[in-house]
């Protein structure tokens, strides 16, 4: 049975997004939270692990993810989670943004394996939740996940979400779809593959490919086509007319719910550029159509110009220019 995660996106697949998502689209099973960071300043009442429990998470089921390299900081706030209700809790050795990088963190550990091990060695122990790890193949070495392995393999982990780029590549050049399948045979958990799927035939192809993978992780190719779940499940087809119905009719759920959290109608303008950073995928011109957002301030600009986008796709389906 194919199941599929909602990969974490910062600064999009937040709370808000994750709990309307499922009521216009379908065939996604739960979702990775974008990751909080386990620093000394951080909390176990920090309000935004409020954001995290599952009574405030009724749309997708989420597992929370943590970004941290000290122990007892991981620990003390994954077992707050699990307090709130949070069963499994996921590990970031994935990120790849240079900050996060040059801090050692995400996928800047990936390099350490002796660091990797301490701090499971550690954790393990004294965890409550479940624990997964997302990790990239390596930071700069595709190598670096062939030696990770086997020391993940000793720990009773939930599952491992491999994207299987280095982090030095961002989402650049072609996924190492050979060294997954090397890390796949070596290890002894889950696998979940996460990556550049885009399409039922994409997905299809994975599939076939590795046989004992049933789990996927998505993230831009479901912001670009919120369809994408579950045209793979074979959910009965929409036309594009009615996917430019639901697609508005989300987006316009989406911004009175920032509406309503957000001060300042920049706030409230920013945060649905951020949205439409992937959401033009879905659009044939997308590049206009990400032109015409970015040119907006106000929210009455910003809507206007949103309904222009909108009627100009049912107008001409399949075809969305939009003229300078």
């Amino acid at each position: 049975m194919t199941t599929i995660c909602l990969a974490p996106l910062q600064g999009t697949t937040d709370r808000i997004f994750r709990n309307l998502f499922p009521q216009y689209f379908h065939g996604v099973d739960y979702a990775i939270a974008p990751f909080v960071s386990a620093t000394g300043k951080l909390k176990p009442d920090f309000p935004g692990l409020f954001e995290l429990s599952p009574d405030r998470n009724q749309g997708l089921p989420t597992v929370p993810q943590i970004m941290g390299t000290q122990p007892e900081n991981f620990v003390l706030i994954a077992n707050r989670l699990f307090e709130m209700g949070c069963a499994v809790i996921n590990w970031n050795l994935g990120c790849p943004f240079r900050m996060v990088v040059k801090k050692g963190r995400g996928a800047g550990m990936l390099c350490y394996p002796d660091r990797i091990e301490s701090f499971l060695d550690r954790v393990m122990p004294q965890l409550k939740p479940n624990l997964s790890v997302k990790l990239r193949i390596g930071l700069k070495d595709p190598d670096d996940a062939l030696a990770l392995i086997p020391i993940f393999n000793r720990y009773p982990l939930e599952e491992l979400i491999i994207h299987p780029r280095t982090g030095a590549q961002m989402y650049e050049g072609k996924v190492d779809l050979d060294r997954f399948e090397q890390c796949l045979s070596l290890s002894k958990h889950r696998v979940v593959y996460n990556g550049d799927i885009v399409s039922p035939q994409n997905l299809e192809a994975l599939a076939r490919r590795f046989l004992f993978v049933n789990r996927w992780m998505i993230g831009r190719g479901l912001m670009e086509n919120p369809f994408l779940a579950e045209e793979i499940k074979a959910f009965p087809p929409r036309s594009f007319q009615e996917k430019v119905h639901v697609l508005k009719a989300f987006h316009d759920h989406l911004f009175a719910e920032y509406s309503a959290v957000l001060s300042g109608p920049g706030h409230k303008v920013n945060k649905m550029k951020e949205i439409w950073t992937f959401m033009t995928g879905f659009f044939e011109n997308r590049d206009k159509v990400r032109k015409m957002i970015h040119k907006t301030h106000s929210p009455d600009h910003y809507l206007g110009v949103v309904q222009q986008i909108f009627d100009q796709a049912l107008s001409r389906p399949g075809a969305t220019y939009f003229p300078d």
